[in-house]
């Protein structure tokens, strides 16, 4: 949890947000908003994330926005701790039991950076015993949020190793593209 390695609540809400919406850019009233907190709280956490480079700070007639840096030299780390930490990564951590035996959950990079994704490729991967209601019920709630479809598959572990032994194109699209391990070792998944 971010709270873990921070201890200032302001921060902790602010970066939640703009892991949750790592392409937006985002007004002080809006981050206030969507925080709860006091506006001096935000700006103060503003002023320190942009001062170490975390955020980038954009003027636009009289209002100022704020949005990830993308250079930041731990831009993609912020990315894999956003995507445990905020929305469906969370939630799959959070509800593991309830969803099943998993080996391995991965996401897309695309997904995390939020860019578009091709019809056939998918954001999302589970392998293990998954109980498809539940996981259904994370993927709707955090579609509902982003406004959009997630791809996904789910597989079981012996399915997985038969495709990949047979280097089957849609497994080897997967392991050779970028990606976030949500569960389970990323070496042992490309054994």
């Amino acid at each position: 949890m971010l709270s873990d390695l921070i201890t200032s609540k302001s921060r902790i809400k602010l970066l939640g947000v703009f892991l949750g919406n790592p392409t937006e850019m985002l007004h002080v009233r809006e981050l206030v908003r969507r925080t709860s907190d006091e506006i001096n709280a935000v700006r103060r956490e503003l002023l320190f994330l942009e001062r170490k480079g975390i955020l980038s700070r954009e003027p636009r007639a009289n209002r100022v926005y704020y949005s990830l840096s993308k250079n930041y030299p731990f831009y993609f780390d912020l990315l894999k701790i956003g995507i445990k930490n905020v929305g469906l990564g969370a939630d799959i951590l959070t509800n593991r039991a309830k969803i099943g035996k998993l080996k391995y959950a991965m996401f897309s990079g695309k997904f995390a950076r939020r860019m578009k994704v091709e019809p056939d490729e998918i954001n999302l991967l589970l392998v293990g015993t998954v109980v498809l209601p539940e996981l259904t019920l994370l993927i709707r709630a955090e579609e509902k949020r982003l406004n959009t479809e997630i791809n996904y598959t789910v597989m079981s572990e012996e399915e997985f190793d038969f495709r990949k032994k047979r280097r089957d194109p849609f497994i080897i699209s997967i392991l050779s593209g970028s990606r976030i391990m949500l569960i389970g070792d990323e070496e042992s998944m490309l054994e």
